[in-house]
Formats: structure tokens, C-alpha cells, sequence
């Protein structure tokens, strides 16, 4: 059976507006197919248009390549040192190009500079021939991967992102690949905050990254852009600004992502990018409800050698709300009862609601074990359930 047990935070030291009586703060306009602006701090979507439209990805495709490539590192089956042959088909791909040609052994490290900084098609390939053994596994990989982070809109046909029937996603499909990307390898994100890069004896041109934020604004540090005659000007863009009141160091900087996709040129797609994000900061605010690690609720357990089970986040709560809304909140835990160990660390175990004063819904937050519970012995299990019998 479902219980609910609902408790009052006092977030700040005033009372707000009823968080009922707050229209979600209106969007800009942009100029653009479709986009997506997300607080990946709280994981809340603030504004979509079109967000399961699908379109082309061009060459934020790039982003899925990486993350397998980022995958193989993680798992010791290639090293940033190791060395890439460079195939014909590599060298002979059109489009942008780190220049790279078959009389070179080229690090996987330079290969990974060239294919996000210079999106560089030759790289791509090279990359997905080295982890994959052929272009043609490689793409089984990402459609593989995509099904397994829930990006139900898309489907790849290449690696770089050249035009192909069927090759398309979404912009929703996009900040889950992005956020997910950033979140399993925070160790190789740097690599999207890089303005120039040339590997050595190659020409000078087409050396710096098409990323034009990173060179307007100090908090940006990623992502990816991509271009195509059909998909038009695209970007995915992430920044991190220091917020007062989340915490101190890296606990208290707020993570906003972007994707703007089908804008008119790369002017206007790093422009309404920087719209969305700066709407973002000042439209909304994030609320720590709890601290990293820390118990929304501690309940009885039965049939457990502890008494009782910690529920909360490994990496705390941050809820978004308009900007002024967040002085007041209410929580409300919803969860199984009785709970009966065995209970597993990391085992979801209900949910968290977050509430306004007049109980408009913020968010919903599910909540998970945060150190296992085992079974008790044989006496222990017996007693207590003739205590529930008897309750």
C-alpha cells in the first residue's frame, strides 16, 4: 500500500507568493525548427518547441559517437596514448576535416581534439573504425545505445552525420544524450570547452571550433554544433554558473543545457542559444531542498537488522521553480508501507513531491535507498512478523 507522509521545508527565511499563483514565466522567442532548454542541475525540461519533431542531427551526431568512444575508454579497451590507423575511407570523407590521411598513426587523444573541435568527419570515422572494427558495427552500437538511454526518436545511419534516409532524433532525444553524456564521463567533458586545436603538419584552416559561445561567454563549456544544408544551423550548448544557496565549490554551480536546432545561420544559432540560456538563469531559480547523501526520511523497516532505511539522492535534491517562488516549499513522501527488508542500495523506493503553499505540483523526485538494509536472523524475521500480523 501507497502512504503518503508530508513534511514542511523552509527553504529561505520569508514567505513567497503561492507557487499556484505563478505562471511559468514565458519564453522567448527563437528562431529556430525546434529547441529544448533544460536545468540539468533538477533535471526539469524550463521551455520546448517541437521537442519530438524529428529532424536531421548533422553533426551532433558526434555527440553519440563520443560517448562511445568515451564508453571504450572507461572500459581500459582503448587508451588516449594508443594510436589509430587512418583508413581511405577516413581520409576520403567529405565535409569538415581535420586533415588527417593514411600515412599517419594518429592518438586517439588528437582523434577525439579533431573530431569535437574541428568536427572532423576523418576523425570521426577513424574513431568509430577503432572502436567498432567497422563504420558499419559502429553505427549497431549507437542505434544499440540510444535504445538504451531511452532516445526513442532516433535512429543513426552513420557516425558523423552526413544526410542518409533514416538518419534523424530529436531535440528531447539531444539533451538526454547530452546530460547523460556529461553525467557518465564528467572526466572527458573539457574536451567541448577547447576554442582551437590543429594536430600537428596538418593546415592551419579549420582550426577553430564552431562553437561561438565558448568565445562570448566565460560559462559556457560545451557542446556541440552541427550543420547541414537539410538540418540547417544547430547547437547544443551547456553552461555552469555559480548560484547562492546551493553550496559551496562544484555542489553550488547550476548546469543549464540548450538545444537549438534549424536556425538560419551560425550567428543566429549561437545568439538564440545564449537567448534560451541567460532566460534560463534569470526566469528561473534552483532550490537544494537536501544535501548530497543526506535523508529526506528515515521510516521503519521490518524483518531488517536496522530499524530503519535512509530515502533520498546520492547527488541531494535541486528542485527549479520561478524566479521569487522558492522561499517556501512542501514535501510530501510517497511510499511503500509496511517496508520489509531485504531493501538494496540504490533500489528506487518512492517519491518526493514537491508542492507550493496551494499545492501546485513542482516536481517529482524518486527517491532511492541510500545504504542497504539486510535481512535480519531467523528470530528477528519471526517476531517481527507477528508484529505485523497482530498490526
Amino acid at each position: 500500500m501507497l502512504k503518503r507522509f508530508v513534511s514542511c521545508l523552509l527553504i529561505a527565511g520569508s514567505l513567497a507568493l503561492p507557487l499556484a499563483r505563478a505562471q511559468s514565466p514565458q519564453p522567448p522567442e527563437v528562431a529556430a525548427r525546434a529547441y529544448l532548454l533544460m536545468d540539468v542541475t533538477s533535471g526539469q525540461i524550463l521551455a520546448s518547441k517541437d521537442a519530438d519533431q524529428a529532424v536531421e542531427p548533422a553533426s551532433l551526431t558526434k555527440l553519440m559517437t563520443a560517448y562511445l568512444v568515451f564508453d571504450a575508454l572507461k572500459a581500459r579497451k582503448i587508451s588516449l596514448t594508443q594510436t589509430l590507423p587512418v583508413s581511405e575511407r577516413a581520409w576520403k570523407m567529405p565535409g569538415s576535416r581535420m586533415f588527417i590521411d593514411p600515412k599517419m598513426q594518429v592518438p586517439v587523444e588528437d582523434l577525439i581534439k579533431g573530431m569535437i573541435v574541428q568536427s572532423g568527419n576523418d576523425a570521426t570515422v577513424a574513431l568509430a573504425e577503432g572502436v567498432g572494427g567497422t563504420v558499419e558495427r559502429f553505427v549497431e552500437m549507437m542505434n544499440t545505445q540510444a535504445k538504451a538511454l531511452g532516445m526513442t526518436g532516433t535512429g543513426y545511419r552513420n557516425p558523423e552525420g552526413l544526410t542518409a534516409p533514416g538518419h534523424t532524433t530529436t531535440a528531447r532525444d539531444l539533451a538526454t544524450l547530452a546530460t547523460r553524456l556529461m553525467r557518465d564521463f564528467p572526466e572527458y567533458v573539457s574536451y567541448y570547452a577547447i576554442q582551437r586545436y590543429r594536430y600537428p603538419g596538418t593546415p592551419a584552416a579549420n582550426d577553430t571550433n564552431r562553437n561561438l559561445l565558448l568565445f562570448r561567454d566565460p560559462t559556457v563549456d560545451g557542446l556541440k554544433t552541427g550543420h547541414t544544408q537539410a538540418a540547417g544551423y544547430c547547437l547544443v550548448a551547456t553552461a555552469r554558473r555559480d548560484v547562492p544557496g546551493l553550496g559551496a565549490g562544484k555542489d553550488g554551480q547550476r548546469r543549464l543545457l540548450s538545444v537549438v536546432l534549424g536556425a538560419a545561420s551560425e550567428n543566429a544559432r549561437a545568439a538564440e542559444s545564449q537567448k534560451l540560456l541567460n532566460w534560463g538563469y534569470t526566469a528561473y531559480e534552483a532550490v537544494r531542498l537536501v544535501a548530497p547523501g543526506q535523508p529526506v526520511a528515515t521510516p521503519k523497516v521490518w524483518k531488517g537488522k536496522s530499524p530503519e532505511v535512509r530515502l533520498g539522492r546520492p547527488e541531494g535534491i535541486v528542485v527549479t521553480v520561478p524566479a521569487g517562488e522558492g522561499a517556501r516549499l512542501k514535501t510530501e513522501v510517497v511510499r511503500p508501507d509496511p517496508l520489509v527488508a531485504p531493501l538494496q542500495r540504490g533500489q528506487q523506493l518512492g517519491t518526493l513531491r514537491v508542492t507550493g503553499t496551494t499545492g501546485a505540483t513542482v516536481a517529482e523526485v524518486p527517491l532511492t535507498v541510500l545504504e542497504t538494509v539486510e535481512e535480519s536472523g531467523i528470530l528477528g524475521r519471526a517476531w517481527d512478523a507477528l508484529r505485523l500480523w497482530i498490526q
